[in-house]
């Protein structure tokens, strides 16, 4: 993906609402790394020494640091909005339910599928899931904002 000075990106306009059905899913993959980390805490201001010190993570039922909850949530955001139903869509709700930790160095798969199309009032329900080696590390239901393909008349 390009994103120009603008804002603007290479991506085009994503799915509308009568192109969605039941069952439709995407996935995104991305490894945790230190970086992340410490820039996510920078950006949300959550210097949680679980996630910033190795000696404090240490002495916690982790045993070392891990990843912020919401920058693994942050895939969800990724695979919606880029993918499915991607480029136009609005995030409007998100549950979230923190399964397990998720280390630096860990493989992070978020995917979303379609569980409900509601053409009444536009909106899109996905279940989400991120998971590590194919154990669900965190889970929730999003609600989406998606563009008609034509004005309703």
């Amino acid at each position: 993906m390009t994103i120009t000075a603008n804002g603007k990106t290479s991506l085009g306009h994503g799915y509308f609402l009568e192109d969605l059905s039941v069952g439709m899913e995407t996935s995104v993959a991305k490894t945790i790394t230190n970086d992340d980390v410490l820039a996510f805490a920078g950006l949300s201001g959550d210097v949680n020494p679980v996630h910033l010190d190795d000696d404090f993570a240490a002495q916690t039922i982790f045993k070392k640091r891990i990843a912020h909850g919401f920058l693994t949530g942050s895939l969800f955001s990724t695979a919606l909005g880029t993918k499915l139903p991607g480029p136009g869509c609005i995030y409007l709700s998100q549950g979230l339910k923190f399964r397990a930790p998720v280390y630096i160095g860990d493989e992070v798969v978020a995917t979303v599928r379609v569980t409900d199309v509601d053409p009444e009032k536009a909106r899109v329900t996905l279940a989400c899931d991120c998971s590590v080696d194919g154990k669900t590390v965190l889970e929730g239901e999003a609600v989406m904002m998606v563009d008609r393909r034509s004005p309703r008349q």
